[in-house]
């Protein structure tokens, strides 16, 4: 009876070690299919006919002819960053992204423990005041915890209105916001400032503002050959 029980055990080993096989090999495989969708997948066009890019410094080089060729209809640009810190490709940016018949407008990256007034200006020297440009539109991303004198939650939401009003002054159109997940999480503007706004989620749509978007980064990275690094795809809201 020992050994009928020993041969059992040794039935059921070789069973098993080839079902642990398939089951690894088949995690490896939709990791592998989910990494690929991560760095490829884009919208539906037929159901988000605009579409387009965010670009920035450290993107590198993008060629907006190829942006332009996989279905961009517009780009929007990182100009500046708090107070001092403005994009060295902006100008150049710009200029690339309408010589290929694109729609383009200028980014703020907001800096919560920085006043919004050197903010402002620090924008308005980076981006022209010119009709053309479409809404600027603010990244909301930084968190206040980490500023070197201690910042308030109402102190942000004062500061941000502010610079809102100034940005506006200067653009002459309404800004669109783009709170993180987190920001928006800790500091709600998207329930206490009436702008449109700007989410972003990956593979799906977004709702953590509470209501609906305007414009949403479907995918952080996505691999083209637009850029030597991944690109941030962002569709409009019909």
């Amino acid at each position: 009876m020992a050994r009928k029980r020993r041969s059992g055990r040794g039935k059921r080993r070789r069973w098993r070690t080839p079902l642990l096989v398939i089951v690894l090999l088949a995690a490896v495989l939709a990791a592998g299919w989910w990494h690929w969708r991560g760095r490829h997948w884009r919208p539906s066009e037929a159901r988000y006919p605009e579409q387009g890019v965010l670009v920035g410094e450290s993107d590198g080089a993008v060629r907006f002819a190829i942006v332009k060729g996989l279905g961009a209809s517009f780009a929007y640009l990182e100009a500046s960053r708090g107070a001092n810190s403005r994009d060295r490709g902006f100008i150049a940016n710009l200029a690339a992204a309408r010589e290929h018949g694109l729609a383009a407008g200028a980014v703020h990256v907001f800096d919560p423990c920085t006043p919004a007034d050197a903010q402002s200006a620090n924008f308005v020297i980076a981006v022209p005041r010119d009709a053309r440009l479409l809404p600027p539109a603010i990244l909301l991303d930084g968190d206040a915890a980490f500023c070197p004198r201690p910042v308030s939650e109402a102190a942000i939401q004062s500061e941000l209105m502010t610079l809102v009003n100034q940005i506006e002054a200067h653009a002459g159109k309404p800004v669109i916001l783009a709170p993180s997940a987190a920001f928006e999480r800790r500091y709600r503007v998207g329930g206490r400032i009436e702008r449109n706004l700007w989410l972003t989620r990956g593979l799906a749509e977004p709702g953590y503002a509470g209501r609906p978007w305007t414009l949403w980064t479907a995918n952080e990275t996505l691999q083209t050959e637009a850029a030597e690094n991944p690109l941030r795809w962002v569709v409009a809201r019909p």
